[in-house]
């Protein structure tokens, strides 16, 4: 399948696309890859690159992987079809990027992410189930947020806006599905969906 380019660079402008809550979904993009203490990291569809200048100041190297030119990536190629060895980074990445690709497209992908990676995984997706927002703070040990899902009788159904061919919780993509299919590549540590930001989901596997 050849792909379209889906969105013009000027989309990234800052206060155009950097809301307070991308932000916090930054803070908690570098918590989990630093957690893994990667010498060396691949993210896969940039945008506006902060992660990887965020990622240098806290001393990780970070090489981008985009088949956009106009946003300068490292490696101009397509996510599905890596010019790497296997193994070749210690931790591949990508944020809200999966779902700008049709499904199967996705899935392979990943396993791609998974085949150049040596040790871990860290993605995010968007998570479409709403949710009640709630924090309860308790004296001497701090404030602790939670959130609590929001009731539906039946999944919206997702329409392909440009951008995204699929979403968390859609009709037809039910969660359950989504770590099912992600698992038959590798193995899953964690997954949460961010207090400031739950429209995204984190998910960090292993490689097996």
């Amino acid at each position: 399948m050849r792909f379209e380019k889906q969105v013009d660079k000027s989309i990234y402008e800052f206060h155009r696309y950097m809301s307070k809550e991308r932000w916090s979904s930054l803070w908690h993009q570098l918590d989990e890859v630093q957690r893994l203490k990667p010498e060396k990291v691949l993210e896969i569809g940039p945008g506006p690159g902060l992660f990887k200048h965020m990622a240098a100041a806290l001393g990780i190297a970070v090489e981008t992987l985009d088949f956009d030119p106009e946003l300068k990536p490292d490696h101009v190629a397509s996510a599905t079809d890596m010019p790497f060895e296997d193994a070749t980074y210690d931790v591949v990445c990508a944020f809200q990027m999966l779902e700008h690709l049709p499904y199967e497209h996705s899935l392979k992908a990943f396993s791609e992410m998974v085949r150049v990676s040596k040790r871990h995984v860290v993605i995010s997706l968007p998570d479409a189930r709403g949710v009640w927002r709630y924090q309860i703070h308790v004296p001497k040990f701090g404030t602790h947020p939670f959130l609590v899902p929001r009731p539906q009788l039946r999944s919206p159904e997702h329409t392909f806006d440009g951008q995204h061919y699929w979403e968390i919780n859609k009709r037809g993509y039910p969660l359950s599905r989504i770590v099912s299919d992600l698992t038959a590549h590798a193995v899953l540590e964690k997954t949460y969906r961010i207090h400031e930001m739950p429209y995204h989901r984190f998910f960090v596997f292993k490689r097996p």
